[in-house]
């Protein structure tokens, strides 16, 4: 029943719908260990897809420049020329406004690369307290999360991270992760094809798409 709440919650922020008062404290009060880290979980290996804090620091230009990208990686034609679009997007991501919480998005990136992930989510804790609004702060602690253990968690930050960037596919990619390991495949396609919505020529959703499309759309979909 809670983990049902939290996907709940989720979709209704990645869908930019309200969320009834309370709902997302009850969900953590229900949470075993009270949210603490379980250890195990299985990392997707897309991760490396949204290196913030890891890219050069790209030329700031206006929120057209941005809706350009988009409308380019839609519109790519091969995956090649789609990765090449995708970087300068996730560049972009990648820059907070803030030196100082840049500086401890790299110095938490690191620390995930070192499996130091208790110090990586500390680190993380701190990046989104100074900038609260910055999505990838959120979408990392996401990464950092689910790599400790705690898909729950996980999943609440990837809620924040779409409410703040809707067009976040590697977020949408690691939900739809998430969701397959639960066993609600047909909520994990949903997520996939809106990632697939955003970045067509994305292979590892493609690849999971096609894998789950039989047992979710029948053999005649």
């Amino acid at each position: 029943m809670m983990i049902a709440r939290l996907l709940s919650i989720v979709f209704l922020l990645a869908l930019g719908m309200a969320i009834p008062a309370g709902l997302t404290q009850r969900a953590l009060a229900q949470a075993p260990d009270g949210g603490a880290q379980r250890p195990g979980a299985v990392a997707p290996s897309d991760k490396d897809d949204n290196p913030a804090a890891t890219s050069p620091a790209p030329s700031r230009g206006p929120a057209a420049t941005l809706e350009r990208l988009f409308e380019r990686l839609a519109a790519a034609k091969t995956p090649e020329e789609a990765k090449g679009i995708a970087n300068l997007i996730q560049r972009r991501w990648a820059r907070s406004g803030s030196a100082t919480a840049d500086l401890l998005m790299t110095r938490a990136q690191t620390a995930m690369k070192a499996k130091q992930l208790e110090l990586a989510i500390e680190l993380l804790d701190r990046v989104i307290t100074l900038e609260p609004d910055w999505a990838e702060g959120w979408n990392q602690r996401a990464n950092a999360l689910f790599l400790a253990g705690d898909p729950i968690r996980s999943m609440l930050d990837i809620g924040e991270t779409l409410k703040r960037e809707p067009r976040h596919y590697g977020a949408m990619m690691g939900l739809g992760t998430i969701l397959r390991q639960q066993g609600d495949d047909k909520r994990a396609m949903v997520a996939y094809r809106r990632a697939l919505e955003i970045y067509p020529q994305l292979e590892a959703v493609k690849s999971a798409v096609d894998s789950l499309k039989i047992d979710v759309d029948g053999r005649d979909a």
